[in-house]
């Protein structure tokens, strides 16, 4: 159980690698956040991301299917959505628009993507 609460906060995962997904919706439920998907395509990301005004954050992997998640990200930024981007890519290989993102490069552990939104959330 983590030591904070994510306080009811909606929280958006995008996550194409199904057990991590899982492991993901269970500590966020956990810090006691209400999970937004998880979705597992770009697209499914953007439809929810256009439905759902209320997103207080994301946790996106950033190639989801073989599909860069950007587009889904600029949609998140634009709205002024905290997002913890997680990724097998170098630092160097994410779009300079994005770098300013946390970040949590894969392997991940999950407990430290928690941990991410909730500082992304500043909570």
């Amino acid at each position: 159980m983590p030591s904070f609460t994510l306080k009811s906060c909606r929280v958006l995962v995008a996550e194409d690698e199904y057990m991590l997904a899982q492991e993901l919706e269970t500590e966020l439920h956990d810090a006691g956040a209400i999970v937004i998907g998880p979705v597992a395509t770009l697209a499914e990301a953007i439809t929810l991301i256009n439905t759902d005004v209320d997103i207080d954050g994301a946790i996106l992997d950033a190639n989801l299917g073989g599909e860069l998640v950007y587009p889904a990200a600029e949609l998140l930024i634009d709205r002024g959505v905290p997002i913890v981007l997680t990724t097998g890519y170098d630092a160097s290989a994410i779009p300079s628009r994005f770098r300013s993102l946390l970040r949590c490069e894969k392997p991940v552990d999950v407990k430290n993507v928690v941990n991410a939104i909730g500082l992304a959330l500043e909570i």
